[in-house]
């Protein structure tokens, strides 16, 4: 009973003023009612444009969403085509290496004509301080056999002590363990040529006679003596003569041509 009264109080209230408003609205000339408009104008705008700019907020978000979505697509795409990108140049880095190879085969096989070889190239190095091996991917099925010289671009490498069927291990010139016959300078002088163990990266040449003239910067080459190397290949450079009291025992240092440390294709000469 108390709930339906007070809800016909407040029905006969409004509905009062409404009747009130009516009457008030009724007596207002038409210059008056500009002013009420531009009143309730003014009282209006900002919750209009307050809601204006709710609505452009809103929607705002939405595009910076749908960008945001779309950006991190096209982010995807950009990444897989840099993989295949990175893919292309990889094989491109091969490829060319692969041309590098079959060039400087090419280049030694013209350079020493008077030679049967067979090409191949370096595919692992035993370094230490007494051994310097290196292993190449030729062997028997190549025809390869063991004392056959090794030679690169700038003259010798040195000569295969073992093979397997698809490769072979070569003792290079700076190996302790390796010795080869050279001559040197314009006199032809005699001397013996072995890995050092002192300069791991020169060879220390021996046995020069008394009677020698050899001087800093003579060429070596190989003398033909020895039965492994032939004749005229190149050695190195005389870079230090080392005299002794006793001329006998003199020695000189010598700079190989091929820098065994960083060579990587090969010729094996097999006749």
């Amino acid at each position: 009973m108390r709930k339906n009264k007070k809800t016909g109080i407040v029905g006969v209230i409004i509905t009062t003023i409404v009747l009130v408003i009516i009457v008030i609205m009724s007596n207002i000339n038409i210059e008056d009612m500009s002013n009420v408009e531009s009143i309730l104008s003014t009282l209006v705008m900002p919750v209009q444009n307050g809601i204006t700019y709710l609505k452009n907020k809103i929607k705002g978000n939405n595009d910076f969403f749908t960008d945001i979505s779309a950006l991190k697509q096209e982010n995807e795409e950009l990444k897989k085509k840099n993989d295949e990108i990175a893919q292309q140049l990889r094989e491109f880095e091969i490829i060319k290496a692969e041309n590098e190879t079959l060039k400087e085969y090419v280049n030694l096989k013209d350079k020493y004509t008077e030679y049967q070889t067979v090409p191949a190239y370096i595919i692992n190095r035993d370094i230490s301080n007494y051994n310097n091996i290196v292993i190449i991917n030729v062997g028997e099925d190549d025809g390869i056999k063991v004392n056959m010289p090794v030679i690169a671009n700038n003259g010798l490498v040195g000569h295969v002590i073992s093979v397997t069927k698809n490769t072979s291990k070569v003792q290079t010139l700076l190996d302790t363990s390796s010795a080869v016959s050279g001559v040197a300078g314009t006199a032809r002088d005699t001397l013996i040529l072995k890995g050092n163990l002192e300069q791991e990266n020169m060879l220390k040449g021996t046995y020069i006679q008394t009677t020698a003239s050899i001087l800093e910067g003579d060429k070596v080459e190989t003398s033909g003596l020895g039965g492994i190397y032939p004749k005229g290949i190149t050695i190195g450079t005389i870079k230090q003569i080392i005299n002794t009291k006793n001329l006998s025992n003199r020695y000189a240092l010598i700079e190989p041509a091929v820098n065994i440390e960083k060579v990587e294709t090969v010729l094996v000469i097999t006749n």
